[in-house]
């Protein structure tokens, strides 16, 4: 059985389709909804080779441990471990400074991350949003996979808080999409129009780079 194999049926798949997902690492079988799944896996199994190349390809882990580089908001930092009792993380120029249990590193880390990702996400939200002239009723930051943004209609955007790992160009230009869809919920040429003027260029190359490296981002914090 290949490893971390996901089986999906989908009613308009014609065919069994094999693909890896370059966030994750994990490998996609799409079947049609009565397709054979012994079959199938069989020639899932076949595919062996196939899906060990397309791993190779993908992303190197960057696990959150001690002397690791993360660039934050565009200015990189090192992850910094001293023996004592000291929980909280703390920015000192540079360094990202913390003592404490060291197999909790990681995880504190990543919530300093979450955080700082809020903060800067909630203030260029705002800010795009004055110039739109719209409300927003909250922001907030996930773990999303398949997106880097969502806008619901009661006014809430949701953004990856991995975004903050990003150059800021492409966090601000992903900031003017949701906003802009406070005012069109769709992606007719006129919200684009819109996100242009609220961004100040065009935005296709911040969507360029979230399709071509944004998986990348998905390696952070992992050690494998």
């Amino acid at each position: 059985m290949i490893d971390g194999l996901e089986i999906v049926r989908h009613p308009r798949a014609r065919r069994a389709r094999l693909s890896i997902d370059p966030a994750s690492g994990r490998a996609r079988l799409v079947l049609p909804k009565r397709a054979a799944l012994k079959q199938a896996l069989a020639w899932a199994e076949d595919k062996a080779g196939w899906i060990a190349e397309q791993r190779a390809l993908l992303p190197q882990p960057r696990p959150f441990v001690p002397g690791a580089v993360l660039t934050v908001a565009d200015e990189p930092l090192t992850i910094a471990w001293t023996p004592g009792s000291r929980r909280t993380v703390v920015r000192e120029g540079s360094v990202l400074s913390l003592s404490g249990p060291s197999e909790t590193i990681a995880r504190r880390v990543e919530a300093w991350l979450k955080r700082t990702a809020l903060a800067v996400l909630e203030a260029e939200t705002h800010e795009y949003a004055a110039k739109a002239k719209v409300s927003v009723a909250q922001v907030a930051v996930g773990d999303a996979k398949g997106r880097w943004g969502s806008c619901a209609s009661s006014g809430v955007i949701r953004y990856s808080w991995r975004l903050i790992l990003a150059p800021s160009w492409v966090r601000r230009a992903t900031v003017a999409h949701e906003v802009a869809h406070r005012v069109h919920m769709n992606h007719a040429p006129i919200f684009h129009a819109l996100v242009e003027q609220l961004y100040g260029e065009d935005p296709t190359p911040a969507r360029v780079w979230l399709r071509t490296q944004g998986a990348g981002l998905h390696w952070f914090g992992r050690s494998s």
